[in-house]
């Protein structure tokens, strides 16, 4: 990559923060900037649904300027189990429900440090096992249409609660979406075994510190985070897990492990398609519709949703695209 490009897309940098310290600044700057975006569209169907000792889990439904599909994308937003919440994601989802023509229902899930490792999780798996199992809860009415998807962190959840059902006994769903997904607990550009974490995780929109501090957060015990519900692609086994869709960012530090674990899934036997957004960053869902990443990403995401099952898994691995 050239000079001037770099120079350019470090202008779309967050700015750099102690994520340890900065929470719950982050959370109301993310929650100011979706209120004055969200203006501009609908207003969602607020639900909830039961967790815990009957605590309500609260679900957004959205639902799609024009309804082209039956599936329902059931959403697990990002921001490293720290921040981002079902406000902030609204413009997202809105845009999602649209581009898809789908239902969409986001989960708004408990976030870290107040609530760390496994209560997220534990949340999102709540609400799934009760939309497979119960007939028209937050307003979806056919288990068999449900499709996990989920971005950064939210697809690190996705792929876990996909791994949670089967290894409990539970129904599951047959697809997943992962975007930019975390799959492995070590970002520490020393140690990590992938190169898109030393190539990509300083100067971009997500650094390796700013995930490290994620982590610190979400499992305060570093022994934990070899979990196979933290870091999926440890997983001893991956059979048996939905169709998937993985698409990554190029200029993303979580590129080069969202792939891997891409290649797990088919090398366990499952259907996979993953597909590289060539110049694009971290978090790309969440920008302007007019983005050539988020219009890239929605095309590919369309044309799995448009796929007979059957020919989900025959595109290969070797180069993503």
């Amino acid at each position: 990559m050239n000079r001037l490009r770099r120079t350019v897309l470090g202008l779309f940098a967050a700015p750099r923060l102690n994520m340890r310290e900065d929470y719950p600044k982050v959370r109301r700057m993310q929650r100011r900037v979706a209120a004055l975006r969200g203006r501009r569209h609908r207003a969602p169907e607020e639900q909830s649904l039961p967790g815990d000792g009957g605590r309500p889990i609260p679900v957004r439904v959205f639902r799609p300027r024009e309804q082209r599909r039956d599936e329902v994308l059931l959403f697990f937003h990002g921001g490293g189990w720290v921040t981002g919440d079902i406000a902030s994601y609204t413009p997202a989802c809105a845009t999602m429900a649209d581009l898809t023509g789908c239902v969409v229902a986001a989960v708004d899930y408990r976030l870290a440090p107040e609530h760390p490792y496994p209560a997220g999780l534990e949340d999102c798996y709540r609400v799934t096992r009760q939309l497979l199992e119960g007939p028209r809860r937050a307003g979806i009415e056919d288990a068999d249409r449900i499709v996990l998807v989920g971005d950064s962190a939210g697809g690190n959840l996705a792929a876990a609660v996909s791994l949670m059902l089967r290894e409990r006994g539970h129904r599951g769903v047959d697809r997943q979406i992962l975007l930019y997904p975390v799959t492995h607990w070590d970002h520490d550009p020393a140690t990590s075994p992938f190169a898109s974490v030393r190539r990509h995780g300083e100067g971009y929109r997500l650094t390796t510190t700013e995930v490290q501090d994620y982590f610190d957060l979400y499992v305060p015990d570093p022994d934990r985070r070899r979990d196979r519900f933290v870091a999926p692609l440890l997983a001893t086994d991956l059979s048996g897990q939905p169709e998937t869709l993985v698409i990554t960012a190029e200029l993303d530090l979580l590129c080069d492990e969202g792939e891997a674990y891409a290649r797990a899934l088919r090398e366990a036997g499952n259907a996979v398609r993953v597909h590289r957004v060539e110049g694009a960053l971290h978090g790309f869902i969440a920008l302007p519709r007019f983005s050539r990443s988020l219009r890239e990403a929605y095309a590919v995401i369309d044309t799995f949703l448009g796929e007979a099952p059957a020919a989900v898994g025959n595109p290969g691995l070797g180069a993503p695209g």
